[in-house]
């Protein structure tokens, strides 16, 4: 049996449904971090999936040394 997590109110694994981690793969701005989590936030909220913002300030695994990484 998988193991059940809380984070915040939200519970996944155990039995329970469908849960949507997502957001930009690096912020590259605070305003455009803010309307893709309210953007993602909107759909989720109408059809019923719980949403998890995530997204990394610093990305620091990346292919390139040379490759943009965050502000």
């Amino acid at each position: 049996m998988i193991k059940e997590v809380k984070i915040g109110k939200i519970k996944i694994g155990g039995g329970h449904p469908l849960v949507l981690i997502a957001g930009p793969c690096v912020i590259e701005s605070e305003s455009g971090c803010l309307e893709t989590a309210k953007r993602i936030n909107g759909v989720t909220e109408k059809v019923g999936v719980p949403f998890i913002f995530k997204s990394s300030y610093d990305k620091a695994n990346r292919l390139s040394a040379g490759s943009f990484r965050g502000p």
